[in-house]
């Protein structure tokens, strides 16, 4: 590890190569001040995904506080309106989001980013990695790069959750009510494959588990090429691994990443609270924006308006 940058109150340090970093000297609350806000913000972009220890203070609305200093609070998710009011429960007894995704992808507004805060842990295990899609991105050869930025996607929210999980880890009777909730209200959006960041100007994937297939392609194509950029994805160098203690708090640009929360802690319990953040609609290279196929999430979301880039 080294020291990426340092201010007055804040130390930046840099985890790996392609993403993640830890900021230390930093209280969370909704009173930082804007030096300090900046810092958060261009780590953020700079590294993906940043961490913070020792939070044990920050409360429910105090997390909420804090998120309003990065932007504009969703409600907690579009379809899953019943387990709270500022943040969402990401419990293990609704299910284990142990498959790579970004989040909320079948809406056209994706979030920008999620603040997630550890409440209860289990003894071992847990932890969770995300992937740098804008790495991932930057690995492929000329020819792959050529066909993905003029590729398109669906995105769905009945997308194929138990194709990985086995009989051991089906889901009792507060999951099914949990995933059926999730499915209520039934999203498909299409969304370039890749897509620009709009602070950053970097080029990233836009995958995870909620692609149902590529526009123009078989189901058979849509799988097999899928399968192909998703390893791409989360190739270990391209990841970040983060062992969670109380108190953690864990920030993710949601435009620029991937994640997967390792079932690796049995029957025990664990429950972390997430905010996610008002964000923009995709947009790809040619400047063409995602487009709704079904479902809308203006009572999920406002779509965050982006200054220019400077030129």
């Amino acid at each position: 590890m080294s020291v990426d940058y340092a201010t007055s109150t804040a130390t930046v340090v840099k985890l790996g190569s392609k993403i993640g970093a830890r900021v230390d000297g930093v209280r969370l609350s909704g009173e930082l001040d804007s030096e300090t806000i900046k810092v958060i913000q261009d780590a953020l972009h700079e590294h993906k995904v940043i961490f913070f220890r020792g939070q044990e203070h920050l409360t429910e609305d105090g997390q909420y506080e804090f998120a309003q200093l990065l932007g504009a609070p969703t409600t907690p998710h579009p379809t899953v309106t019943s387990r709270g009011v500022k943040t969402l429960p990401i419990d293990s007894e609704y299910g284990r989001a142990n498959s790579w995704h970004t989040d909320v992808t079948f809406v056209d507004r994706i979030p920008k980013a999620s603040i997630l805060r550890a409440v209860h842990l289990p003894a071992y295990g847990g932890s969770t990695t995300w992937a740098s899609t804008v790495a991932a991105y930057n690995s492929l050869p000329d020819s792959l790069k050529a066909l993905v930025e003029n590729l398109r996607a669906r995105h769905t929210n009945a997308y194929d959750y138990a194709a990985d999980r086995s009989d051991s880890h089906a889901p009792n009777d507060q999951g099914k009510a949990y995933r059926a909730e999730f499915e209520s209200t039934y999203y498909e959006t299409e969304h370039p494959v890749v897509r620009v960041h709009p602070v950053t100007g970097e080029r990233a994937l836009l995958l995870g588990h909620f692609v149902k297939n590529f526009v123009g392609l078989t189901a058979a194509e849509s799988a097999a090429l899928f399968q192909l950029l998703q390893n791409r994805v989360t190739k270990l160098e391209n990841t970040t691994r983060w062992n969670w203690q109380l108190g953690d708090v864990a920030i993710w640009d949601n435009r620029a990443t991937q994640h997967y929360a390792i079932d690796d802690y049995d029957t025990q319990p664990r429950r972390l609270t997430r905010i996610t953040l008002a964000g923009d609609i995709p947009v790809d290279i040619h400047g063409n924006e995602s487009t709704i196929i079904t479902g809308n999430a203006e009572h999920y979301s406002i779509i965050e308006q982006v200054p220019p880039r400077a030129a």
